[in-house]
C-alpha cells in the first residue's frame, strides 16, 4: 500500500464516519473506495464491515437510555439479527468473487435508493396513529422473519439496513423515533459485529486497510461530526446519494 493509497483509505473512512454520525450511509463512500483501489469486492465488503463496526458500536452506546426504556419484547429481534448476519456472511463467503463483483453495482444502487427514500419512510412512521400498538405474537413472529431477512442482507452487504430495521419497528407499533433509532443501532451493531467476527474467522479481512479505516472512521465520527452538522442533514444526504449513484455507475464502467 502506497502512502497516497493509505491517505485515500483513511480519508474515505473519516468521511464515512462523519456521515454516519449525522445521516448514515457512510458505507456508500468507504466500500467503493476499497474496490477502486483494487481490493476484491468480497474482501472489500468484509473489510469495510469490520472497519465501520466501532462507529456503530458508539452509536448504540449513545442511545443506551432510549434502549433501556424500550419494551423488552423488542429485544427478541436480537436472535434473528445474530442468526441472519451469520447466514449472510456465509453466503458472501461462498459467492464466487466474479459473481459478487457483478452484483456490487446493483447492490449499491439498491442501498442508495433506499437511503434516498428514508425521509419518506420516517415521515410515514411518524404520521401514523401515535398510539403504541400491542405487538402480538403474530406480529413478533412476522417481524422476526423480516428482521432475519434484513440481517442476511446486512451480513452479505449491509448498506441501508438501518432504514429497513426502522420499518420493522414501525410495523410493530413503535412511534418513539429515538427508541427506534436506539434499537436499530443495537440490532445493527450485533448484525455487523457477528458478520465481522465470521469474516475474521474465515480470513476475509484485508488487515492493513481494516486497521487504517477503523482509525479513520473513529476520527471522522468524532472530529468530523461538527462540520457535518454545520452542513446539515439535507446537504449530507444529497451528497451521499450523489456519491452512491456515481460510485455505482463508475463500477459498471470499471467492469
Amino acid at each position: 500500500m502506497t502512502l497516497s493509497q493509505a491517505l485515500l483509505l483513511f480519508g474515505s473512512a473519516a468521511v464515512a464516519g462523519a456521515i454516519n454520525s449525522v445521516a448514515g450511509g457512510g458505507t456508500l463512500v468507504s466500500f467503493p473506495t476499497l474496490v477502486w483501489m483494487g481490493v476484491p469486492e468480497n474482501i472489500a465488503n468484509a473489510t469495510n464491515t469490520l472497519a465501520m463496526a466501532p462507529g456503530s458500536t458508539g452509536s448504540a452506546i449513545g442511545y443506551r437510555r432510549e434502549v433501556a426504556g424500550a419494551p423488552r419484547k423488542y429485544l427478541l429481534l436480537l436472535i434473528p439479527s445474530l442468526i441472519g448476519s451469520i447466514v449472510g456472511g456465509i453466503l458472501l463467503y461462498i459467492t464466487p468473487q466474479k459473481m459478487f463483483a457483478v452484483l456490487v453495482p446493483y447492490l449499491i444502487i439498491f442501498a442508495t435508493t433506499l437511503f434516498m427514500l428514508q425521509d419518506q419512510v420516517r415521515r410515514w412512521l411518524r404520521t401514523e396513529d401515535s398510539a403504541e400498538k400491542e405487538a402480538t405474537t403474530g406480529w413478533l413472529i412476522g417481524a422476526s422473519c423480516y428482521q432475519f431477512g434484513v440481517a442476511v442482507y446486512g451480513g452479505y452487504f449491509g448498506a441501508g439496513i438501518g432504514i429497513l430495521m426502522l420499518a420493522a419497528l414501525g410495523m410493530l407499533g413503535m412511534r418513539d423515533i429515538h427508541q427506534m433509532n436506539g434499537l436499530k443501532n443495537v440490532f445493527g451493531t450485533l448484525t455487523n459485529g457477528a458478520a465481522a467476527v465470521f469474516f475474521i474467522f474465515v480470513g476475509m479481512i484485508h488487515w492493513p486497510a481494516a486497521i487504517l479505516m477503523s482509525i479513520g472512521a473513529i476520527v471522522g465520527g468524532y472530529g468530523g461530526a461538527g462540520l457535518a452538522r454545520r452542513m446539515g442533514q439535507t446537504a449530507i444526504r444529497r451528497l451521499v446519494v450523489l456519491i452512491g449513484f456515481a460510485m455505482a455507475i463508475s463500477l459498471f464502467f470499471k467492469r
